[in-house]
């Protein structure tokens, strides 16, 4: 009986080493459905560039050198180099309408262009990490391979 206490006690110690180091603290937890309003207003007001884009395996943010994003209120979400000009959509919508996240109790940064296909790329309901008035940092975890796609946008 008492090798068999030891036993337990020894496994619920390990458990919660174990526990205790996982990654699962982070501001992605922070950020949830109260924020969405906060998040808006941030991203509506001025301009935009993209100052990191990794996908999957690798750096790509060279791609979007020189192209300036502004987030229009009524969705519309616009991109130009001086030379092109997209459009898209976006909106921040709570990840309940959402069925590939792997984070609970979040909102999502969609974002939509139909082509071309670098922007495609773009294409995505994006995890919000972390925001503020002048950076936004989002996450995706593929559902399909598990791969990791992160994008940063900074004011202008």
């Amino acid at each position: 009986m008492k090798k068999e206490l030891i036993n337990l006690m020894a496994f619920l110690f390990i458990v919660l080493v174990f526990k205790s180091c996982t990654s699962d603290d982070n501001d992605t937890d922070t950020i949830n459905a109260a924020d969405m309003e906060a998040v808006k207003t941030a991203v509506t007001a001025g301009e935009w560039m993209i100052t990191y884009y990794f996908d999957s395996d690798k750096d790509e943010t060279s791609d979007y050198t020189g192209f300036i994003f502004t987030f229009g209120s009524d969705g519309v979400l616009q991109a130009s180099d001086g030379t092109m000009a997209l459009t898209g959509a976006w909106s921040v919508t709570s990840s309940d309408s959402s069925d590939d996240d792997s984070i609970e109790d979040d909102i999502d940064f969609n974002i939509v262009f139909a082509s071309p296909e670098l922007f495609e790329e773009l294409s995505d309901d994006w995890d919000i990490v972390s925001y503020s008035n002048t950076k936004i940092e989002l996450i995706d975890i593929s559902g399909g391979d598990g791969s990791t796609d992160y994008l940063t946008f900074e004011k202008m």
